[in-house]
């Protein structure tokens, strides 16, 4: 199973480059230490799922996904990887994205674990830090005082739509604490949701608003 993650991590690399700073291979190792430290808690995880699943879980973002992007699935037939092990790794990842809060249910619990562990890295000081940098990629602004933070939306309307990173927070980033899933993931998340909402005070004081 090493051989097999070690040869799907070099494809990645390859596909991880291309992305901006928010989504690099950097981001795939912290959600990888986070992971693991929710599997910690949680004794009938299967590691090996949770690793492939984390190191693979950005490869079809539709943010970045090109026409010509290879799937998940074919990285991992590409490798070896037999047919349970990829409908189990392909269910994970279904399971991670926001998309504007309309996400599949996960059906594991090495899909809570993967997606606890994905969002753990997207708040706190890293989460800020992230959504700037692809905030500033995107040519977004950095707040817009007039513009309102939408409570409901589709999955297409929040992709399309080019909001300031600060109508962000209020849009995904402060929601995800109470997303959480696991016991863990729970936990962890409280210190980095607070350290989000004093940086917004402070913003809003420097600001004027």
């Amino acid at each position: 199973m090493e051989q097999l993650f070690q040869k799907c991590r070099k494809t990645a690399e390859e596909i991880y480059r291309n992305f901006d700073a928010s989504h690099d291979l950097d981001h795939i190792d912290r959600v990888m230490k986070n992971a693991m430290e929710i599997a910690a808690t949680e004794p009938s995880a299967n590691e090996s799922i949770i690793k492939l699943g984390v190191l693979l879980h950005d490869i079809e973002d539709a943010k970045y996904k090109l026409e010509d992007t290879i799937s998940v699935k074919e990285i991992l037939e590409l490798h070896g990887a037999d047919e349970k092990l990829i409908d189990e790794v392909v269910a994970c990842i279904d399971s991670v994205s926001f998309s504007g809060g309309n996400e599949k249910p996960f059906t594991s619990i090495e899909g809570a674990i993967i997606r606890d562990a994905d969002r753990l890295d997207a708040i706190g000081a890293i989460g800020i830090a992230r959504a700037f940098t692809f905030g500033g990629a995107r040519g977004r602004k950095l707040y817009d005082a007039n513009e309102e933070a939408r409570k409901k939306m589709s999955e297409e309307e929040y992709r399309k739509e080019e909001t300031a990173t600060v109508t962000h927070f209020h849009e995904k980033l402060l929601l995800l604490k109470d997303l959480m899933v696991t016991t863990e993931g729970k936990r962890l998340a409280k210190e980095r949701h607070q350290f989000m909402v004093e940086f917004l005070k402070q913003l809003n004081r420097e600001i004027g608003s």
